[in-house]
């Protein structure tokens, strides 16, 4: 049996609040009917209503209590911590001993990701081991911090994150060869509308902030919240915030999902301008006409329908949603 992914719980729920049936939702999922109303009954609030987020959640859960080894049990913990302390076994020897076995276990980057959350949490587990975590390239402390005043992604309200409202943007660059040009690109969140602008003194904070302040200054009404990587480039964010009006909030280091439609729309732009290209060939005319391409494309997700018209019948009121 096929099961629903996170993306098409998103859609569930932007049909059910444009008040379509069930039986024209399974059609736009190419899934059967009885696949949406065991969904909608399964994953359902007490009081009714559907929140994609809660119902993967609720589903993700049932998942683990039904699959085989894979929830970080007490016992698994209790086991991992004694193989570790007493025995100085690495992730990877306790798995593999454990899967001979057949003893209960989940992945070694499960464990890893459980030492370095005890390491960042002042626990000694880390120190039992031969590399005490140096051989991992991801930092366990994360990246050192040098945005002053940066908001973390953990106090992004869940609005914002189960796109629950029009006007979240996500922003991002790209890089030309040999690290020589730069344009930004900011895109919303439940309509995958984006802009982009070529940055004419590349990834100086200060003159970003100026162009991002311009690009999105005649949507200002719309602007809530803005969520960035953690370049040096968004240094100036409480500058666009005051402009802007709107809240600014930083992903974590190395987590490039928690900005995903950003992540997917560079992919999508780089058909036209390819990675090691050099940005001097783009004048600002052919970076227009690309956002016009993509803009007008298309989608799967909002049912065949493109960014620029549900991003504008947002803008002219043509549709409501939650604010």
């Amino acid at each position: 049996m096929k099961h629903l992914t996170n993306e098409q719980r998103y859609q569930i729920k932007a049909y059910l609040d444009c008040g379509k049936t069930k039986t024209y939702i399974a059609k736009a999922l190419n899934v059967n009917k009885s696949t949406i109303c065991r969904e909608i009954k399964r994953n359902s609030r007490k009081r009714g209503s559907y929140n994609p987020s809660f119902a993967q959640e609720l589903a993700t859960e049932r998942k683990e209590r039904f699959a085989n080894n894979r929830k970080f049990t007490d016992s698994i913990e209790k086991y991992v911590k004694n193989k570790i302390e007493q025995e100085q076994w690495s992730p990877e020897q306790i798995v593999g001993y454990c899967r001979v076995n057949n003893i209960p276990m989940v992945s070694h980057e499960r464990i890893y990701a459980y030492l370095r959350k005890n390491k960042l949490e002042e626990g000694n587990l880390y120190k039992h081991l031969r590399h005490r975590l140096k051989h991992r390239k991801r930092p366990v402390s994360g990246k050192q911090n040098t945005i002053k005043d940066r908001v973390s992604i953990d106090l992004r309200s869940e609005k914002i994150n189960n796109k629950e409202r029009f006007g979240d943007w996500e922003i991002d660059l790209i890089i030309g060869k040999d690290q020589k040009g730069a344009i930004v690109t900011i895109v919303e969140r439940t309509t995958a509308f984006f802009l982009m602008k070529k940055l004419p003194f590349g990834k100086n904070a200060v003159e970003l902030a100026n162009v991002v302040i311009d690009m999105l200054l005649p949507y200002k009404k719309f602007v809530h919240s803005i969520t960035s990587d953690n370049g040096k480039e968004f240094a100036e964010h409480k500058t666009i915030s005051a402009k802007l009006l709107s809240e600014f909030f930083f992903a974590h280091p190395y987590s490039s999902w928690e900005r995903g439609l950003s992540e997917y729309t560079n992919k999508l732009i780089r058909q036209y301008i390819p990675k090691k290209s050099i940005f001097n060939q783009f004048n600002d005319h052919d970076i227009s006409d690309i956002q016009y391409k993509i803009n007008r494309r298309p989608r799967k997700n909002l049912n065949y329908d493109c960014p620029k018209n549900i991003f504008y019948n947002f803008v002219n009121n043509k549709v409501a949603f939650a604010s």
